[in-house]
């Protein structure tokens, strides 16, 4: 009788989507001001995506630590749970967010007053957030990724309805800016 692999459990779709607005928050923190100082300092590309990059783990690792050392856990307890939570969901929104800004046509080269550059992080953030929910909803299904954090009884951060509010408006501006850019190449 041949073995069927079974699929890992899927976390509940509210589970997933709350954990990946809660990741969110952070990691666009850090990558907007990346972005921004990258882009103000006149880096070029790849610094500009290294600088980013960095600042998204920072913000994000910091923002899942903070409630749970003010609940009082050791940092060495806290550092390997927030590693565990944010570490593929924040590399699947760099991979895809940084891919959709270096191939948006202007978007890495116009400065900070350019609304290119807002459309396309925008838009890019949006992208990164819908394409990271379904694998947090498979990490934490198996025990893994946000379910760190579950697993402390411990919940802060956002709440994830404005951010999620915030997400959509981005979608829709940042579509807008690439369209109408688009229209008028």
């Amino acid at each position: 009788m041949p073995v069927h692999a079974t699929a890992p459990p899927l976390a509940p779709c509210g589970v997933s989507v709350s954990a990946t607005l809660h990741c969110l928050t952070g990691w666009a923190i850090g990558e907007v001001a990346g972005m921004a100082l990258g882009t103000a300092f006149g880096l070029g590309t790849w610094p500009t995506v290294a600088l980013a990059v960095t600042l998204a783990f920072v913000f994000g690792s910091a923002l899942t630590s903070l409630p749970l050392l003010r609940a009082g856990l050791p940092l060495a307890t806290v550092i390997p749970i927030a590693l565990a939570a944010d570490t593929v969901s924040i590399a699947v929104m760099e991979v895809v967010d940084d891919a959709v800004m270096v191939v948006v046509p202007g978007a890495m080269e116009s400065g900070l007053g350019s609304l290119v550059v807002w459309g396309a992080l925008v838009f890019a953030l949006a992208v990164a957030f819908v394409v990271a929910v379904p694998v947090n909803r498979r990490l934490i299904g198996r025990g893994r990724g946000h379910a760190a954090v579950h697993r402390t009884g411990i919940h802060g951060g956002p709440d994830p309805r404005p951010v999620g509010a915030l997400v959509a408006a981005a979608f829709v501006f940042g579509t807008a800016v690439l369209v109408a850019g688009a229209a008028t190449r």
